[in-house]
């Protein structure tokens, strides 16, 4: 079955953001994504709320609930105690953990599973206790995978930033396609499911999914929105749902 869709909608809150205007609505283009057959809706709530605000998140919940019940809610953050907080109040299908420091712009690192582990799993069993199915944002590094398991996670969500920016170097791209593979088959064997996000276009994701053929799930924003500008948020849905393999 080819990766799953999840529509990262930062980008969108971002937008909405730069006025204090309810326009573009973050949940009115998550209907229209959910509709034209995403398979989920990805948020990462900063603590400065710069793009999703902490309130989009009962608003989305709801969305999920009583439109698309087939559908998942992603929440990835840092996990400090607010965060957990917000995850188990507005109770997401799928937690993402990310190792970013409040001030950064965007994720653009993986942890350190065996540096990180006494950190991490205690939260993990935290959050395997409330229901919820555990990704950990990840490097390209096979070594680290079996770290990564020991925690208790579900999954390793593959952080594809440098393989998306190679977008006008295509020898490089490969090489770093092939150490995302290898990742992936290393995750794979260790008993964990693997997603990607990050800089996956309609160009590039075609190949990380030939690639690591068993790919649960990618969770993509600026890309995809980028695409809803010129297509239409339902057309830029379509557009990577092929790009998938749907």
């Amino acid at each position: 079955m080819p990766a799953k869709l999840s529509v990262n909608l930062n980008a969108v809150a971002m937008l909405r953001n730069r006025r204090d205007l309810p326009w573009p609505s973050v949940t009115g283009l998550g209907r229209i994504a959910l509709a034209a057959g995403a398979h989920g809706l990805t948020v990462h709530p900063r603590p400065d709320e710069r793009h999703t605000r902490h309130s989009d998140l009962p608003e989305i919940r709801a969305l999920i609930d009583d439109e698309f019940p087939a559908a998942e809610f992603n929440i990835e953050g840092y996990p400090n105690e607010d965060f957990l907080a917000l995850v188990e109040k507005n109770q997401p299908e799928q937690v993402t953990l990310v190792p970013d420091d409040p001030a950064q712009a965007t994720s653009d690192h993986g942890w350190n599973f065996v540096a990180q582990a006494a950190f991490l799993t205690p939260i993990v069993k935290r959050l395997k206790r409330g229901g919820f199915r555990v990704s950990l944002f990840s490097d390209a590094d096979p070594a680290g995978v079996n770290a990564a398991r020991d925690t208790g996670a579900d999954r390793i969500e593959l952080y594809t930033g440098p393989y998306g920016s190679c977008h006008s170097d295509s020898a490089k791209a490969a090489k770093i396609l092939e150490k995302l593979g290898k990742t992936a088959d290393a995750a794979i064997a260790a008993g964990l499911q693997v997603n990607a996000g990050h800089d996956l276009t309609v160009n590039n994701l075609p190949a990380l999914a030939r690639r690591i053929p068993a790919l649960a799930e990618v969770s993509i924003g600026h890309g995809l929105t980028a695409d809803a500008l010129e297509y239409g948020m339902a057309g830029a849905v379509g557009r990577f749902l092929k790009a998938c393999g749907w």
